[in-house]
């Protein structure tokens, strides 16, 4: 009898807390202002674009971004801040630049100073270094050509607070219209020396600049001029260290562009190749898209992560130039896309670079779902949805009691995200519109996060990514599948 009540006890605890089946599932929502993500990571009030000045210190994710704190329109760029212990709860914090004589506070990153060279520090207490572009608004309504020049602020508590360099702007602008957003580390060079490399965003093209000390800067060469696409102004961009599949050395430059992504407007393309003697050589011409979603834009990567994190983080601004000021948010403007790890990957001896969730999203899950039939109920608007898919096409229909409908596909070699009838879209006349990725090998699995105004579609684990924002009308209520997906999980999200 004993054994008898101990197996009942067993199997009462899993049904309380273990996976559950569709027909269990129930809508519930928790929804207090419209299209605010329930997992995404929001400004509290008012506009935010780039995310901004990522590094990683003493167990805190800081997230500085690009902020206007009295209207949700682009205005004067301040960096507003953030930290996370886990890369998804996060803590709003005070504003950390503002705007002062020299002009709007322009994208940028940060470092951790560990041997003071800046000396505005100590060896005991080195600085958190922030480069960051000063953009001056009313010689832009100029003729004048310099009126974007790099600077430096640094922090001695922790990113805190923070301090403008009087020296300030450590590289003036040559004379170039379009000249800003450095993105700075430190690299250890042939001869065993460390030297501070800034790459920067000129015009359509790439500078990388050393320096000894973070406050004077010599120019090493020049990338881009002719290779990659070149539709527009060249922004944001990232130098970072990978390993291939086989442990070979490589480096890969992201360069975000506006307009001239592959869906128009915004998008980040991406460089494989090596640097060396301060210069970036590319492995060939291919144009490669880290996301061919239409809403990840300016995404970089933390810097100071510890060398047993393994990984490289990054984070991209979630949505799309082409309509940026026109989303239908009111008290807000925007979110950032999950955090992603970034590695590289072989599809038939091409090199591509992977964006996969990072790990630490698992700790959202609530309860799971495995779910037996082609159609189901969904938990609430926040899910992840996990499923195997058998055939080289497939479909996934998310909708709701309004008929809208938002299709996730593929078929004929092309992955699609077709948002054309997925809710409000007369803002902007291209908004309503279906996205295609080419991937031409095959699909094993497919990954969908679901928020109150957006979708991240990852296949295989991030082999190809597609971002999207939009907006019902209502919460997607329900989920159909085609018979090529197997083994549906649905996860309900926590806020």
């Amino acid at each position: 009898m004993n054994r008898i009540i101990l197996i009942l006890s067993i199997l009462t605890v899993l049904l309380i807390t273990g996976c559950q089946s569709n027909s269990d599932i129930t809508f519930t929502s928790e929804v207090t202002e419209e299209f605010r993500p329930t997992y995404h990571f929001t400004p509290e009030s008012g506009w935010m674009n780039d995310p901004n000045g990522l590094i990683y210190l003493d167990g805190e994710y800081h997230l500085f971004y690009q902020h206007y704190p009295d209207s949700t329109v682009w205005g004067p760029m301040h960096w507003g801040h953030a930290v996370s212990s886990d890369l998804v709860n996060w803590e709003h914090l005070p504003i950390a630049l503002f705007p002062d004589s020299l002009g709007y506070i322009f994208s940028g990153s940060a470092v951790l100073d560990t041997e003071n060279t800046s000396g505005l520090g100590t060896a005991e207490t080195p600085p958190i270094v922030a480069i960051f572009t000063y953009h001056n608004a009313e010689e832009a309504n100029t003729k004048s050509q310099t009126f974007q020049s790099q600077a430096i602020a640094f922090s001695l508590d922790k990113g805190r607070t923070w301090q403008k360099y009087e020296g300030n702007p450590v590289l003036p602008n040559p004379g170039i219209r379009d000249f800003r957003d450095p993105k700075v580390s430190q690299i250890t060079n042939e001869n065993g020396t460390k030297s501070w490399i800034m790459t920067l965003a000129v015009l359509d093209q790439i500078n990388f600049y050393s320096s000894p000390d973070l406050k004077s800067w010599t120019l090493l060469s020049e990338f881009g001029k002719t290779i990659g696409a070149h539709g527009g102004v060249w922004e944001c961009p990232d130098l970072l260290p990978f390993k291939t599949p086989s442990g070979e050395g490589k480096w890969v430059l992201l360069v975000s562009i506006n307009p001239g992504g592959p869906q128009n407007g915004s998008a980040t393309q991406y460089f494989i190749g090596d640097f060396k003697n301060g210069q970036f050589t590319p492995d060939d011409t291919m144009i490669r898209w880290l996301d061919y979603g239409p809403d990840n834009y300016a995404g970089v990567t933390w810097s100071n992560l510890p060398s047993d994190h393994d990984r490289t983080l990054f984070i991209g601004w979630m949505s799309n130039w082409l309509y940026a000021n026109e989303v239908p948010t009111k008290a807000w403007r925007s979110a950032m896309t999950l955090p992603r790890e970034l590695s590289l990957f072989d599809v038939d001896g091409t090199l591509l670079l992977k964006s996969a969730p990072a790990k630490e999203l698992e700790k959202l899950r609530d309860k799971e779902y495995k779910v037996t039939k082609k159609s189901s109920s969904l938990p609430s608007e926040a899910v992840e949805l996990i499923s195997e898919v058998n055939s080289d096409s497939f479909m996934v229909t998310f909708s709701n009691e309004l008929n809208e409908k938002l299709v996730i596909s593929k078929e004929l070699g092309l992955v699609n995200i077709d948002r054309r009838n997925a809710g409000k879209s007369t803002f902007q006349r291209d908004f309503a519109a279906i996205h295609s990725a080419p991937m031409s090998w095959e699909a094993t699995e497919i990954r969908i996060f679901l928020d109150a105004s957006s979708v991240e579609l990852f296949v295989n684990d991030g082999e190809l990514v597609m971002t999207s924002i939009l907006f019902p009308s209502s919460p997607w209520k329900t989920v159909e599948v085609s018979d090529q997906v197997n083994s549906l999980k649905i996860y309900n999200l926590k806020k």
